[in-house]
C-alpha cells in the first residue's frame, strides 16, 4: 500500500484599522506563523469581505506571498463558539465575534483548528488555523482487502 501525499491549509486570519501599514500586518503574521512552530502546508491569508480593500491586508499578502481571500460576514459569524478571544469592538462594528479567529478559522474550513489565540500589535490582529489534512488533489486512497485479510 502506498501513501497518499496530503495537503493541509495553513489559514493565516488577519484584521487591522483602517490606515495600519502592510509591513506591521506582515511582520504580525510572521510572528503568528512562528509561535504556531511554522506549520507546513499551503499558506493562503483570510479577512472580513469589508476589510479586503484595506491597502495594508493587499500588501501584507503581497510581501508573505499569498493571496488575500475575503470572507462574508456570514462565515466569521459562524465560527462564534469556536473562537478564544472574543472582541467587542469587532462584534460592535462588523457584527463578528472578531475578524482574526473567525477568519481563519473559516478559511481553514471544516475541522479546522486554531493553533493559538489571536496575536494583536499595532493596530493590527492575527491567527492561525489549520485545516485538516486532506489526500492531494482530491485523490481518495482505497484499501481493497482479500478475504484472507478480512
Amino acid at each position: 500500500m502506498r501513501r497518499q501525499a496530503s495537503r493541509r491549509i495553513v489559514a493565516i486570519g488577519v484584521g487591522c484599522r483602517a490606515g495600519v501599514a502592510g509591513e506591521a500586518i506582515a511582520l504580525l503574521a510572521r510572528r503568528a506563523l512562528d509561535e504556531a512552530g511554522a506549520p507546513e502546508g499551503e499558506r493562503q491569508m483570510f479577512t472580513l469581505a469589508a476589510k479586503a480593500d484595506e491597502p495594508g491586508l493587499i500588501e501584507a499578502a503581497r510581501m508573505i506571498g499569498v493571496a488575500l481571500t475575503p470572507l462574508p460576514l456570514a462565515a466569521l459569524v459562524a465560527q462564534a463558539e469556536r473562537i478564544l478571544t472574543p472582541s467587542a469592538p469587532a462584534q460592535a462594528r462588523f457584527g463578528a465575534p472578531n475578524i482574526a479567529e473567525a477568519a481563519a478559522l473559516a478559511g481553514a474550513g471544516a475541522g479546522g483548528r486554531l493553533t493559538g489565540p489571536r496575536l494583536a500589535a499595532n493596530g493590527a490582529t492575527c491567527a492561525i488555523a489549520l485545516s485538516p489534512e486532506q489526500p492531494r488533489d482530491g485523490v481518495t486512497c482505497v484499501v481493497a482487502l482479500t478475504p484472507e485479510q478480512r
